[in-house]
This record gives structure tokens, sequence and C-alpha cells, in this order.
């Protein structure tokens, strides 16, 4: 499959750079800002970007499984903070065959499996808070029901961080190593890192030099963000009618 004009965090630099108009170096084969408060904004620029387009997206490549396993007798599984930004489903395995837990409210829980009584494999779960120790900062805890009476692996499926471009702003890689977004959603890259970029410059209100730099670059974005949104919809059958297809003009599907 053919993949768009791809952004290597160099080629991203220069892109940029021509778009602000802010002069460029290559240092050690890695192209940096000469002024060096843009320079030092890099790493937030790309944060904003990606970050930004990771949860407007809720990029169907960003979900990833992972495995867990409960305690006896404890109904409460925690999950480090790390491994998911959220935590889609959970589900048991038992004896090679899965079981997918039903997401409810820990009220729910607390009321009909609020002891351990009457343990067994777990069939719902609810999300109950962070750890206590570091006020969230190391897991985020569920609550599971009924109380697990044995040792079983779950396995959690969730949304992840990908991994940022500014990670490939070394020497071997800044030429040549790409990521998921600056590969397929680059247009999205630039138009966002320039909104970030327009403050960085002071373009974005009446008072600056050209005022209307921030929402023309917004506007940009939000328009290619509709379109990016339909064909995500599509990736995970969330389209018309909960197909892969196209959004009808006309027609009116049922599912």
């Amino acid at each position: 499959m053919a993949t768009p004009n791809a952004l290597t965090f160099n080629g991203y630099m220069n892109a940029i750079g021509a778009l602000a108009v802010a002069n460029r170096q290559t240092v050690a084969s890695v192209v940096q800002f000469v002024n060096t408060d843009y320079q030092t904004l890099v790493p937030q620029m790309l944060n904003y970007a990606e970050l930004r387009i990771q949860r407007d997206l809720a990029l169907s490549s960003a979900m990833e499984p992972n495995t867990y396993t409960t305690t006896i007798n404890n109904n409460l599984l925690s999950i480090p903070v790390a491994d998911f930004v959220t935590v889609d489903s959970l589900s048991v395995v038992v004896s090679g065959l899965t079981y997918p837990l039903l997401p409810v409210s820990k009220f729910f829980l607390q009321n009909c499996y609020g002891s351990v009584t009457g343990a067994s494999i777990p069939r719902f779960f609810a999300p109950y808070g962070g750890d206590l120790a570091t006020n969230g900062s190391t897991s985020q805890v569920f609550m599971l029901g009924p109380y697990p009476d044995l040792a079983y692996s779950v396995t959690a499926t969730g949304m992840v961080r990908l991994p940022s471009l500014y990670a490939y702003a070394t020497t071997p890689l800044a030429n040549s190593s790409l990521t998921f977004i600056s590969t397929w959603l680059p247009d999205l890259l630039i138009q966002a890192s320039m909104v970030f970029m327009s403050q960085a410059q002071r373009n974005f209100g009446a008072a600056s030099n050209a005022p209307e730099m921030g929402p023309t670059y917004e506007s940009n974005y939000q328009n290619l963000l509709k379109n990016s949104i339909v064909e995500e919809a599509r990736k995970k059958f969330q389209s018309s009618a909960w197909t892969a297809a196209e959004p009808p003009v006309a027609a009116t599907p049922v599912r």
C-alpha cells in the first residue's frame, strides 16, 4: 500500500521552519532551529500536536492488549498507569477460553459482590480509582465482581500513547525513522504544530503582526480532522450502519 509523504524528524523540522519562516541549522545530522527559544519549544510543540491528534481521533492503531493476574479473594486489580491511557475492556481467561467482563458501576459491585462470599470467576468490572500511596501516579485500580477465587489471567485492552517523533531527534534516526502519525497523518501533524508555533510567534490575536495566522492553521486542522474522524470510524466499523462504508450522501442504511 502506498504511503503519504511521510515525515522524519528532520523533514518535520524543515517543514515547520519553512512555514514559520524560521532559520534552521543542522547539528550532528539533526535539524534544529537557530532561534534557541523556538528550539526549546520543539518537544512541547510535538506534544501539543501529537497528543491533540490522538485525543481527537482515538486512533485504532493505539489500541493494545496487556495481561495481568488477579489475587485470590481480592476484588481489586491494579494496572500500571503507564500501560494505558484508557482501558477499553477486561476479560478473564480460563482454561484457554476468554470470558469478557461486563462494565458496571462500582456501586453495583459493592452491593451485589460486597464480600468474598461466593468468590468465583469474575463477571463484572468497574473503574475504582488510583492507588492511595502515590495518589494515582502508579496504578489505576479496577474492582471485580465476584471476588476471584483463583489467580486468573486477565487481558486488558486499551488506548496507549504512541511514540513521539521527538524520540527520533538523534543523529542516527533523525533522517530516517518514522512514527504512525508522521507517516499516516503528516498533514494533521503540520497544521496542529503550526497552531502551537503561532502562539510562540505571538501571531494569535488582533494585536499580532499576522492575526490571521493562528486561526487559519486551526481552521485547516479542523477541516482535515473531519475527514480523519470518518476514516478512523470506518477502520473500527463505527461508520454508517456500523460498517466500514463511507457515510452515504442520501441513503440511510440500517444496521
